[in-house]
C-alpha cells in the first residue's frame, strides 16, 4: 500500500477503527482479569518481558504481551487499529506520531501527572517529539542521536592531532588523509533510500545552520538563507568535486556504512551515536579501540547541532475511554516509561544490556552506566552532543510520502543528474502541494 493511499485509508476509517475497539471494550473490560493489551516491536523482548514480571509483581496486574518485527510493525498496527483489537499500549516512533494521533488512535497523557512530571529530567528534543499539536502523547523508553565518529590512528598517521570542527575541515582533513594515501574516501555518508536517510539529510541541514520546515509548517528547504542549500551543495562536492565521499554514498544503507567504517576503510563517519559500542568492539570491529566520538561538525553559519529520535509508550485512545482501564495502562507507562520502584529501570536496563540510548538526564550520572560506557566511548561527549539534539522538523501525516521525493531529490543532485536548487525546489513544491491538500 502505498503512502498516500494509507494516509486517506487511515482518515476515511478512523471511526470505525474507533468504534470497533470502543464496543471491544465495553465488553472484555468489564471482566475484572481483563490484562492490559500491550504491543511492541520486537526488540528487547528478554529485557520487556523481565520488566513485565517485576510489575505484575508489584501491583497483581496482568499483561497481554505481543510483538511484530520493525519492519511489519506500521502496518500491523493499521491493521489492529482499524479492525478493533485490544490495544491499550504500545510502542510509538516519532514519525508516526502525527498520523496515528490524526487517526484518533492516540490519546494525549497531559491530563496525568504522573507522567508528565518526569519531563523535567528528559531532554526537550525528547519530550518535543512527542508533542503534536500542543499535546504530549507518551514517556520515552528510548532515544538517541546522529552522532560523528573518527578513527583516531588514521588522523594521527595523517599528521592531524585534533578531530574536525566544522564542515570545512572536514573536507581538509579529508584531502589530507586521502593524499596520504590512507584512504580513498576519508568520509562515509550513506545516502541510500532507507528509512535512515532523513536522519542523515536533517543532520546535515541542522548543522549548516539551516531547517527544512519552519514552526508554521511551511517548506523552507529551497530558501537560500535556511541552510539546507549549503548541506546538500557540501554533499554534492563532497562526491563530485574533492572526492572524499564516494558516489556509492547513494547506495550505502546505514547498516552497510558501519560495516565499511569498521572495517578501517574510512577516517570518518555518520552514524547512530549506540553503534559507538559495535564499532570498538574487537569481535565486531577492525578498528576497535580507535573510534571517537566528535561533535557534529558546524557549518559556516551553523552549529554542532544534529538530530535525535524517539521512541515511547503510547496511550491507545480506546482505553483512555475507560477510566479503570486508563487508570491501569498509566501505572504500567510510568512504570517503563518514567520510575520504576524510585528508578529509571527499564531505561537503564536497555542501556547495560543493548546499548540503547536515553532521554532522562539523571542516568548520565549513574555510576554503572559511567563505567560501562568508557569501556568504549566518552560519556561526557554523549551528553554534551545529546543536548544539542533537535528533533526531526518534517514529521507531519504526508511525512512518508514526500520522503520519497526529496530522497530521490537529493540523490539526483549527488550524482548531477539534477541542479541543488531544482532538487530542494522539487522537496519544497512536494511539501507545500501535500500540506495545503491534507
Amino acid at each position: 500500500m502505498k503512502q498516500f493511499d494509507r494516509r486517506d485509508f487511515l482518515k476515511s476509517s478512523a471511526a470505525a477503527a474507533l468504534a470497533g475497539s470502543s464496543s471491544f471494550g465495553v465488553l472484555s473490560r468489564a471482566l475484572a482479569a481483563d490484562p492490559i493489551n500491550f504491543f511492541a516491536w520486537s526488540a528487547g523482548v528478554d529485557q520487556v518481558k523481565s520488566h513485565i514480571s517485576a510489575f505484575e509483581a508489584k501491583t497483581g496486574l496482568k499483561v497481554a504481551y505481543a510483538n511484530a518485527p520493525w519492519a511489519q510493525y506500521r502496518d500491523t498496527l493499521v491493521t489492529k487499529f482499524v479492525g478493533g483489537a485490544p490495544l491499550d499500549v504500545l510502542w510509538v516512533s516519532d514519525s508516526w506520531l502525527p498520523e496515528w494521533a490524526e487517526a484518533g488512535w492516540l490519546a494525549p497523557i497531559d491530563g496525568y501527572r504522573e507522567l508528565t512530571k518526569y519531563n523535567a529530567e528528559v531532554d526537550d528534543f525528547s519530550t518535543k517529539s512527542m508533542t503534536y499539536k500542543g499535546k504530549q502523547y507518551g514517556l520515552t523508553y528510548y532515544t538517541d542521536y546522529m552522532g560523528f565518529f573518527y578513527d583516531e590512528q588514521m588522523l594521527k598517521k595523517a599528521g592531524i592531532s585534533a578531530p574536525p570542527k566544522t564542515w570545512d575541515e572536514v573536507v581538509q582533513q579529508s584531502l589530507k588523509i586521502k593524499k596520504a594515501g590512507l584512504s580513498e574516501y576519508p568520509m562515509m555518508l550513506s545516502m541510500a533510500r532507507e528509512t535512515w536517510l532523513i536522519e542523515f539529510i536533517s543532520a546535515m541541514v541542522f548543522s549548516h545552520g539551516g531547517r527544512l520546515v519552519d514552526d508554521t509548517g511551511v517548506a523552507v528547504m529551497d530558501d537560500r538563507r535556511k541552510g539546507a542549500r549549503e548541506a546538500l551543495t557540501w554533499v554534492v562536492d563532497a562526491v563530485n568535486k574533492h572526492k572524499i565521499v564516494s558516489p556509492a554514498c547513494v547506495e550505502i544503507g546505514e547498516l552497510n556504512g558501519l560495516k565499511a567504517f569498521s572495517s578501517g576503510q574510512h577516517a570518518f563517519a555518520m552514524l547512530g551515536r549506540y553503534r559507538v559500542r559495535t564499532l570498538n568492539d574487537p569481535k565486531q570491529s577492525q578498528i576497535a579501540g580507535r573510534v571517537k566520538q566528535g561533535l557534529m561538525p558546524a557549518g559556516p553559519n551553523g552549529s554542532h547541532a544534529t538530530v535525535g529520535w524517539n521512541r515511547f509508550y503510547g496511550l491507545t485512545a480506546s482505553a483512555a475511554k475507560n477510566k479503570a482501564k486508563a487508570a491501569d495502562a498509566v501505572k504500567f507507562i510510568e512504570w517503563f516509561g518514567g520510575k520504576a520502584d524510585g528508578k529509571y529501570a527499564f531505561q537503564k536496563l536497555m542501556f547495560m544490556d543493548v546499548g540503547a540510548g536515553f532521554a532522562v538526564k539523571p542516568l548520565f550520572k549513574d555510576p554503572e552506566i559511567i563505567k560501562t560506557y568508557s569501556q568504549y566511548s566518552d560519556i561526557k561527549m554523549y551528553e554534551r552532543q545529546q543536548a544539542l539534539a533537535r528533533k526531526k522538523d518534517v514529521v507531519s501525516p504526508w511525512f512518508g510520502e514526500w520522503d520519497e521525493v526529496n530522497g530521490t531529490a537529493w540523490q539526483a543532485a549527488i550524482l548531477g543528474k539534477s541542479s541543488v536548487n531544482d532538487a530542494l525546489k522539487r522537496s519544497a513544491d512536494t511539501w507545500n502541494k501535500l500540506r495545503r491538500r491534507s
